[in-house]
């Protein structure tokens, strides 16, 4: 019996950690889909890189620190985290500022990895 085909899906977290629930969502969306052994990956555009920024503390107003998270992706075997550079360079970022390890991709890059995605969700 041939193996099972695995739907590829794109998580893109574009939004900031808070003042909304889109990230906090995301990253619970991306674990249901880790855990029925679907194909997952993330791409961090736009404010969506504040996500991973170490040294919040969201706790000090209130707010759930899901940041760490995203730290348990890979128990779950979502390995692909990939963030824009150029999201993070006009924010004053470096992949050094991050909570995980990630591969950077040009824009160019971030245009193919979603093209090669079965399923693309924005958060």
């Amino acid at each position: 019996m041939p193996a099972p085909v695995r739907t590829r899906f794109l998580y893109l977290m574009r939004r900031p950690p808070h003042g909304s629930i889109f990230a906090q969502e995301g990253l619970e969306t991306v674990l249901i889909g880790a855990a029925f052994e679907q194909s997952v990956s993330l791409l961090f555009l736009d404010d969506g890189v504040f996500v991973l920024k170490r040294g919040q503390a969201p706790e000090g107003v209130g707010l759930k620190d899901f940041a760490r998270g995203f730290r348990a992706l890979p128990d779950y075997d979502v390995e692909h985290l990939h963030v824009e550079d150029r999201s993070l360079a006009e924010r004053g970022l470096t992949p050094a500022d991050l909570i995980v390890d990630v591969e950077t991709v040009s824009p160019e890059e971030a245009g193919a990895i979603i093209d090669a995605h079965d399923v693309v969700l924005s958060f």
